[in-house]
């Protein structure tokens, strides 16, 4: 199955599968203006420690910290919803260098102005970076191959919102989006078809979907998604995807379990799709 139908097939689950699992039989209740505010953090830890061990093996050391933030301004004319995503990792294996597993900044802002019940404009933009240096580490020695801002993913939107539920929406827009990058710029933001220069931006103009969704699977469980696909008007048949996946389970009041699941292609960086997975266990905290 190629990539363009595993696009159609997902586009299809969560335009027509999602709204359906998303409703309850629930009395409506008055709406309730103002900011809803939410900032919780969490801390993975694992360490292994072997000393004459007889089957082999060496000693490890892995950390992963997360924060996730959701500002939300309710208002009758309008919302305006803010996400903020950060983590980072490290992990250690013998006498090997602390290496990174993770590494992400990402912010969101979308204003939507109320005109009808379900369908309604909206403006947004996004940004994505790093905090740190990345490296490759299959060569000898390591090359490093990405730094903060380097690259750095920019896109402002303008279209229209659906939102029939509060546990699911999505938009579909005019976007404008950018890749910007310095050191590194041969790898992130160089046009190939101009091979006697070397561009630091890359602006494109396109049309962007982005899909929200979640369900508590059950009391303990949450299941979370965001589906974010841009096509460049120059080349609307190269889809650039980014899925997000998160499984949540809450184990005790300050212990959860989660299951992380990102696929990612964009063309100008890999020609092949690119899969992320990561499965903690450790200490989350409310600040809000």
């Amino acid at each position: 199955m190629n990539l363009r139908k595993i696009i159609q097939m997902l586009v299809i689950c969560v335009f027509l599968t999602m709204p359906l699992l998303a409703q309850e039989d629930e009395e409506k209740e008055e709406p309730k203006y103002g900011w809803d505010n939410k900032f919780i953090g969490t801390l993975n830890l694992s360490q292994t420690s072997l000393n004459n061990w007889p089957a082999g093996g060496d000693n490890s050391w892995n950390w992963l910290l997360n924060f996730n933030g959701s500002f939300v301004d309710k208002q009758e004319a309008y919302d305006w919803a803010n996400t903020l995503r950060m983590q980072y990792g490290q992990s250690k294996i013998g006498s090997d260098d602390m290496r990174k597993t993770d590494d992400e900044f990402f912010f969101e802002s979308v204003f939507t102005y109320k005109v009808w019940n379900t369908l309604n404009p909206y403006v947004a933009i996004t940004a994505q970076t790093q905090f740190t240096e990345g490296f490759d580490y299959s060569t000898d020695p390591k090359t490093k191959i990405s730094n903060f801002l380097d690259p750095g993913f920019f896109r402002q939107g303008i279209g229209i919102d659906y939102k029939p539920e509060e546990t699911f929406k999505t938009r579909l827009g005019l976007a404008f989006k950018q890749t910007v990058a310095d050191e590194f710029a041969a790898i992130w933001s160089d046009d190939p078809d101009t091979p006697d220069e070397i561009e630091t931006l890359r602006s494109e103009v396109g049309l962007e979907s982005v899909t929200d969704f979640s369900i508590n699977v059950s009391e303990l469980i949450v299941y979370v998604t965001k589906l974010q696909l841009f096509s460049n008007l120059n080349r609307v048949d190269e889809i650039d995807v980014n899925w997000d996946n998160l499984f949540s389970a809450k184990v005790a009041d300050y212990l959860s379990v989660t299951l992380s699941v990102v696929l990612v292609y964009d063309k100008d960086i890999s020609l092949q799709r690119q899969l992320k997975q990561t499965l903690a266990v450790g200490l989350t905290y409310s600040f809000l």
